[in-house]
């Protein structure tokens, strides 16, 4: 399925800000961002093209996440399956379905990616992917 049939751009820009809002106001991932992001447009900005390259194949996003992450002191793996667990939630509020259905995905892969290079930097490699994102946050 083509890109421009999975979602429009006003999709992808109306999931990411409703999912860093709702990111934002997490007790436990609320600070961690706000400790490393101080340019909240710029942000969004950038994770509405990497939603956009990601979704709809346009090839906007020019970045290296997994460094900007194994940067950051302090990861677990339960972080990871907290921000799965909002965005999970973020997408079902939204009504395209197959939007849903592949960020869904996508947002899986992405966060076991990112935790993998996290743990394969930090000299602690011992995945237990796939995870089960659970019902409410630890």
């Amino acid at each position: 399925m083509a890109g421009e049939e999975i979602c429009s751009e006003a999709d992808i820009t109306e999931l990411v800000h409703d999912f860093y809002a709702r990111i934002q106001q997490d007790p436990r991932l609320g600070p961690i961002f706000a400790r490393h992001i101080s340019d909240w447009p710029h942000h969004l900005a950038k994770m509405v093209d990497f939603w956009s390259s990601t979704l709809r194949g346009t090839r906007r996003y020019r970045g290296t996440p997994i460094p900007a992450h194994v940067a950051l002191p302090g990861l677990t793996e339960e972080l990871f399956q907290d921000w799965l667990l909002i965005f999970h939630e973020t997408t079902a509020d939204h009504s395209n379905p197959i939007m849903r259905d592949r960020a869904d995905i996508l947002s899986e892969r992405i966060a076991q990616s990112l935790w993998y290079g996290y743990e394969l930097q930090h000299n602690r490699l011992t995945p237990s992917w796939p995870v089960e994102v659970r019902a409410e946050p630890v």
